[in-house]
């Protein structure tokens, strides 16, 4: 098993309102050192929601992606606040993004995206027994809500307006899951 670097200094390099970028000095077990950049791990870690409900359907949400400057479907995500557990940041980002809570929630996995350069964590919840309730959020403007049935996940896959990868692959675990509690 490879020994890990011995991190020797870490920078902060630039900052903007949203991130922040350090410079990590590394040396290697055989002695070579070298400078990476990652982005910041600042705060709790995110959720994101995949709510099921009675009629087997997944609540998805269309949201503006400034990165792709376009609307997408997506599942409902967010930052998980000071003073809350994974479960109640995903009930609450449910409630105020796609307008329901939840009466179960149910641990799928915890992921990460391009941890070479960062090292942010979301954790994916399987919410079901949902019921109508909305919160307030930080949202500009109230999201479309699309449901859409587990039995035809192949075809959303293969939608355009359908890319995030996160969300990809917890629709896969999840799928199993219910197919797992059937």
């Amino acid at each position: 098993m490879p020994v890990k670097p011995d991190i020797l200094k870490i920078t902060p390099a630039t900052k903007s309102r949203l991130f922040q970028v350090e410079q990590i000095e590394l040396r290697f077990s055989n002695g070579v050192e070298r400078t990476y950049e990652r982005l910041a791990n600042k705060g709790r870690g995110a959720v994101m929601i995949a709510a099921i409900d009675e009629a087997q359907n997944v609540l998805l949400i269309k949201e503006y992606a400034v990165g792709l400057e376009d609307y997408l479907l997506t599942l409902p995500k967010g930052l998980i606040d000071p003073g809350e557990d994974a479960f109640q940041a995903a009930n609450r980002e449910l409630k105020e993004e796609a307008g329901f809570g939840a009466e179960h929630l149910t641990f799928i996995k915890q992921m990460t995206s391009a941890p070479n350069y960062m090292g942010h964590k979301i954790t994916t919840v399987l919410a079901q027994g949902l019921f109508p309730c909305r919160l307030q959020g930080d949202e500009p403007e109230e999201m479309e809500v699309v449901r859409w049935p587990i039995s035809q996940l192949d075809e959303l896959f293969r939608r355009d307006d359908f890319s995030e990868a996160r969300a990809i692959a917890a629709l896969y675990m999840v799928r199993e899951q219910l197919q797992k509690n059937e």
